[in-house]
C-alpha cells in the first residue's frame, strides 16, 4: 500500500495527537516579493509505512524558527507537513510561489515534508525571497507589456511576439522558464482584467482574443501546448471565478485544458508531476463536467453533447491516473475511508492546522465519491426511464441523427462509472447492481451502440447482455476495415493456386496493412468486389479446415467442428499456416463473413484460457471419454486390482512410430488405482489435447490477435464470447434455409411478386435440397452461411432483376448488391433447369460477375 494511502487510513482510524499549531508573530512580517503565485501549495504526506493497514506511528509536534528579512518568527508544525504549506502559512499578502525555504544552506523542496528534510526542533530556517530569472530579459519586458500595455489594443500581438519567442520544447528547463515568466508577472490576470473590462468593448474583444491564442493556435505544437498546461489552468481559475461558467472563453479554456490532458505529456508538467498537487488541481473540473453531465442526464431526450461528453471523460481519466499514482498502483479504498466527509479527518473541534493540512489533502476522497453516487443514481433512473419506455413502444434509441445520441450516451457515462471500481471498494457491487436491475434497457443500448472499443469492459458482465449485445461489443474490438483505396490491401488469386497464393499474401503483409479494407481478385476473371471477398473468405476457410491440408482435425461426432491436428508438423511450415490460419478467422469476423466452420471446445477453451475438462473432449474423441468414464465410474476394488494394468503413461503412433510418454516423473512405474484415477484423466486429457497442440493453439492466437486492434485482448475476446456465440458468429446458421424468410426479405425490378417467372422461381427453389439451396444463395450472394438471424441479417434485402438475355442464356448476379439477373423463362421445367445448371458447385463459384 502506497504511503499516501497508509497514512489516509490510519487518519481515518485513529485521531492525532490534538496540538494547537501557531504562529507566534513577534513583530509585522514584510516581504520585498510583488510577483504572482503560480499555483496552490498543496502539502502531501510520507509516513513511513508498510504494506499493511496499521497506522504509522504518531510523530510529535516540531517546534522551530524562521528568520524574515526583519523579524523572527516562532512555527509549530508537523513533521508531516510540507514545505509549501509552511510558506503558504508564512506568505501573508506575497505569493507562496515567490518565496523560498533556507535549511542549513540548503533550499528545501516544496514537495518535501519536514521530516524527510530532517529539520530538528528549535532549528533556524531563513525565509527568503526568489530571485526573477534574468536568462528570460526580452520574455520579462513582453511581459510587463502585457500587464502595462501602452496601447490596450495591440495586446494579442504582444502575446503572440511572447509566443514566437519561446525556445523549443526539446530544451524543456529553457521552455519553463519562459513560460514561467508569464505566470510571475501576473500576465494572466492582467488579461482577465482586460477581458472583464465593461468600458470598452474593442479592449474586452482583444483580451479575448489574446487569451484564446492559448486555446485555439494551430500553429503551436502539441509538445509545446502541453508545457502551457498552467497558464490555462490559471485563465481556467481566474475566469471560473470571475465571469463564471457560462463564460464562453472560460469554456474555451476549459475545453483546451481537457483536450490536452488527453495527451501523455501532461503528467510531466508542473503542477501534475505529484499526485497531492495535481489531483486538488483536477477534482473540480471533473466535478463541473459531472454536474453538465447529469443535467444532461436529467433532460428529456437525455442528451450530452460530444464535447461536454469528450471533458468529462478526460478530465476523469487524468484524475484517475493521478489517484491510481496516489494510492501506489494498490485498492480499491476500503470504505472507512470515503463513507462520511469527516472520515480521513479527526473529528477533535480543536484539531490543529497539521489536521486541517490533512483535511485538505484527504478531502477529495469523499467528494469524489459523492460525485460518483450522483452520477451512478443519475444513469440508475435514466435507465428506469427507458425501460419504461420500451416496454410503452416507444423510440429511446436514434440511429438517424448523429449529433443527437440522446440515451447512448449512458453507456459512455457508465465506462467513467466503471473505472472507480478501482478506487472505491463498493463501486464494483453498485455498477453490476444496477447493470443487473435494467438489463432489457442496457440490452437495447449496447445492440445499437457504435464503435468505441472503451465500451468492452462490459463483456466482463457478459451474463447481462444477450447474444446480439455481445457480439456488438466483441466486434468492436477489430478494426473498422474501411474499404479507403489509399489503404487497401490487394490481392490477385489463382483458383488454382487458392491456398498457397493466400498464404503468401497474408502472412507476408504487416499486421496494420491488415486492418483496412481488403481488395480481392481472382486471376482471369472481371468481377471485384464485396461478393468476390465473401467468395474467398469462404474457399479459403474450406482449404484450411480440409483434412488433406493436416491442419486441423474434425470431430467425430461433429464433422462442422474442428480442433488442431497434433500432427500437423508433417508440414515444415504448419506453425506459419497457423498464424496464417488465426489472421483469416479474424479477417473473416472483421469482415462480417460467416464461413460454416466452428471450433471444438476442447480448442476454443484453450483460446480463451479455461481448463480443459473431461466433458470438453467428448465430441472430439469419443472413445477416449467413454474410456475415462469408465474408469472414473469403476468399482474401486476391480480398479485396484490392477485388472486393466493401467500405468500412467500414454502410448502415440505419430509419423509411423510408437512413442511411449509419461504422464508424469516416474509415470510408467505408477499404477492407477482408486485414489490417483482423477489424476490419471486429468493429465490424460492435459498430454492428449493441450501439450500435443499447444504450439499450434499459440500460433494460431497469436495470427488472431495481429487482426485485433490491441494484439494483447485476444485471450478477453475468446473469454468474452460462449462457444455457442463464436459459432453463430464465424459458423452462421447450419440450419435448413427458411424460404418463406427469403422471399420476405427479396424485392423485384423489372418483375412483379405475382409474375409467373417469379411463381415459378420460388417453387423450384422450395423444391431443392437444402445444399442446392445453399449454392443457389451462394450464387446470388456470395453468402453461404446466413448469419443467426438469417436474412435479416445480411445488412441489406435481396434482389431479382429482369434481365434482357434471351431464354437461353443462364442467370447472372452481382454478389456485391445481392442481385440475380433472371431472363424471363417461358416454363417452369426451363426454370427448373436453368436453376439446377448454376446450383453445380464448379458453377456457383465462379459465374457471379461484380
Amino acid at each position: 500500500m502506497s504511503a499516501s494511502l497508509s497514512a489516509a487510513l490510519a487518519r481515518s482510524r485513529h485521531q492525532l495527537l490534538p496540538s494547537k499549531r501557531k504562529l507566534d508573530d513577534t513583530a509585522a512580517s514584510t516581504s520585498t516579493s510583488t510577483a504572482s503565485s503560480t499555483s496552490r501549495a498543496c502539502p502531501a504526506t510520507n509516513p513511513s509505512s508498510d504494506a499493511c493497514l496499521s497506522p504509522p506511528p504518531v510523530m510529535p509536534p516540531l517546534h522551530f524558527f524562521v528568520r524574515t528579512s526583519s523579524k523572527t518568527l516562532v512555527v509549530h508544525a508537523h513533521p508531516s507537513d510540507t514545505v509549501n504549506s509552511v510558506i503558504a502559512r508564512l506568505s501573508g499578502p506575497s505569493p507562496a510561489a515567490d518565496l523560498r525555504l533556507i535549511y542549513q544552506g540548503r533550499q528545501l523542496q516544496g514537495e518535501e515534508t519536514l521530516a524527510s528534510c530532517k529539520v530538528q526542533p528549535d532549528s533556524l530556517l531563513h525565509l527568503t525571497a526568489r530571485l526573477r530569472s534574468t536568462r528570460c530579459p526580452r520574455a520579462w519586458q513582453l511581459a510587463n507589456d502585457i500587464c502595462h500595455p501602452r496601447d490596450p489594443y495591440l495586446l494579442d500581438s504582444l502575446v503572440k511576439e511572447f509566443l514566437s519567442l519561446s525556445p523549443s520544447p526539446a530544451l524543456d528547463g529553457e521552455l519553463s522558464d519562459h513560460l514561467d515568466v508569464f505566470l510571475l508577472s501576473g500576465a494572466p490576470v492582467a488579461l482577465v482584467k482586460f477581458y472583464l473590462s465593461h468600458t470598452s468593448m474593442p479592449v474586452r474583444v482583444v483580451a479575448d482574443r489574446s487569451i484564446r491564442l492559448f486555446t485555439t493556435d494551430a500553429t503551436l505544437p502539441k509538445d509545446f501546448q502541453v508545457r502551457c498546461l498552467p497558464i490555462l489552468l490559471e485563465f481556467c481559475r481566474l475566469l471560473g471565478s470571475t465571469a463564471g461558467r457560462r463564460d464562453l472563453l472560460y469554456q474555451s479554456c476549459r475545453g483546451a485544458l481537457a483536450t490536452l490532458l488527453d495527451l501523455q505529456e501532461w503528467r510531466t508538467v508542473g503542477p501534475f508531476r505529484q499526485p497531492a498537487n495535481a489531483i486538488p488541481q483536477l477534482l473540480p473540473f471533473a466535478k463541473e463536467m459531472a454536474e453538465i453531465v447529469i443535467a444532461g442526464l436529467s433532460s428529456e431526450a437525455m442528451l450530452i453533447s460530444s464535447k461536454d461528453l469528450m471533458e468529462f471523460s478526460n478530465f476523469m481519466r487524468a484524475l484517475r491516473v493521478q489517484i491510481q499514482d496516489w494510492m501506489g498502483g494498490v485498492g480499491p479504498m476500503p470504505r472507512e475511508l470515503y463513507s462520511s466527509p469527516n472520515a480521513c479527518s479527526t473529528s477533535n473541534s480543536s484539531s490543529s492546522s497539521s489536521n486541517n493540512t490533512h483535511r485538505q489533502l484527504d478531502g477529495w476522497i469523499h467528494a469524489l465519491y459523492s460525485t460518483y453516487k450522483e452520477l451512478i443514481e443519475k444513469v440508475n433512473s435514466c435507465l428506469k426511464k427507458l425501460n419504461t419506455d420500451l416496454i410503452n413502444g416507444k423510440s429511446v434509441v436514434g440511429e438517424s441523427d448523429t449529433r443527437l445520441l440522446g440515451p447512448s450516451r449512458i453507456l459512455s457515462v457508465l465506462t467513467e462509472l466503471n473505472h472507480f471500481s478501482g478506487i472505491y471498494e463498493d463501486a464494483e457491487m453498485t455498477l453490476v447492481s444496477v447493470l443487473t436491475a435494467h438489463r432489457v434497457p442496457l440490452n437495447a443500448l449496447v445492440r445499437h451502440a457504435k464503435r468505441h472499443e472503451s465500451f468492452c469492459w462490459l463483456l466482463k458482465h457478459r451474463d447481462i447482455l444477450d447474444f446480439e449485445s455481445r457480439r456488438n461489443l466483441a466486434l468492436m474490438m477489430f478494426p473498422e476495415g474501411r474499404d479507403d483505396y489509399h489503404e487497401l490491401h490487394e490481392m490477385l488469386i489463382d483458383r488454382s493456386q487458392l491456398l498457397a497464393e493466400s498464404f503468401e499474401y497474408i502472412t507476408q503483409a504487416e499486421a496494420s496493412s491488415l486492418h483496412g479494407g481488403l481488395f480481392m481478385e481472382f486471376k482471369n476473371e472481371e468481377a471485384t468486389g464485396p461478393g468476390v471477398l465473401r467468395e474467398w473468405f469462404c474457399l479459403v476457410c474450406r482449404a484450411i479446415f480440409s483434412p488433406q491440408n493436416v491442419l486441423f482435425l474434425p470431430c467425430a461426432n461433429d464433422k462442422r467442428r474442428f480442433f488442431p491436428n497434433p500432427a500437423s508438423c508433417v508440414d515444415p511450415l504448419h506453425l506459419k499456416y497457423f498464424v496464417f490460419s488465426g489472421r483469416i478467422i479474424a479477417l473473416a469476423l472483421m469482415h462480417r463473413v460467416q464461413v460454416g466452420v466452428v471450433f471444438d471446445r476442447i480448442f476454443y477453451s484453450q483460446l480463451s484460457g479455461r481448463t480443459i475438462t473431461l466433458e470438453d473432449i467428448k465430441d472430439a474423441d469419443p472413445l477416449l471419454y467413454a474410456s475415462c468414464k469408465k474408469i472414473l465410474e469403476m468399482d474401486p476394488d476391480i480398479l485396484d486390482s490392477d485388472a486393466l494394468g493401467l500405468t500412467f503413461i500414454r502410448e502415440v503412433d505419430e509419423l509411423g512410430s510408437h512413442k511411449v510418454i509419461e504422464l508424469c516423473p516416474g509415470g510408467k512405474d505408477l499404477s492407477v488405482n482408486s485414489r490417483n484415477r482423477d489424476v490419471y484423466i486429468n493429465l490424460l486429457i492435459q498430454d492428449r489435447f493441450v501439450n500435443s497442440i499447444s504450439k499450434q493453439v499459440a500460433h494460431f492466437a497469436q495470427g488472431f490477435g495481429d487482426i485485433l486492434i490491441n494484439a494483447k485482448e485476444q485471450n478477453f475476446f475468446f473469454s468474452s464470447l460462449d462457444l455457442e456465440d463464436f459459432d453463430r458468429m464465424i459458423g452462421g446458421s447450419e440450419g435448413v434455409v427458411d424460404v418463406k424468410d427469403w422471399k420476405a426479405h427479396t424485392e423485384y425490378n423489372g418483375y412483379k411478386p405475382k409474375d409467373r417467372q417469379i411463381g415459378w422461381f420460388w417453387k423450384v427453389v422450395e423444391q431443392m435440397p437444402p445444399e442446392r439451396q445453399r449454392m443457389l444463395l451462394f450464387f446470388w450472394t456470395s453468402v453461404k452461411y446466413l448469419p443467426a438471424e438469417g436474412f435479416g441479417g445480411l445488412g441489406s434485402k435481396l434482389y431479382i432483376y429482369k434481365s434482357t438475355e434471351s431464354q437461353n442464356h443462364l442467370p447472372s448476379s452481382h454478389t456485391c448488391f445481392y442481385r440475380l439477373c433472371l431472363p424471363a423463362y417461358s416454363s417452369l421445367s426451363t426454370m427448373r433447369s436453368r436453376l439446377s445448371m448454376i446450383t453445380q458447385d464448379h458453377v456457383s463459384c465462379t459465374f457471379g460477375t461484380w
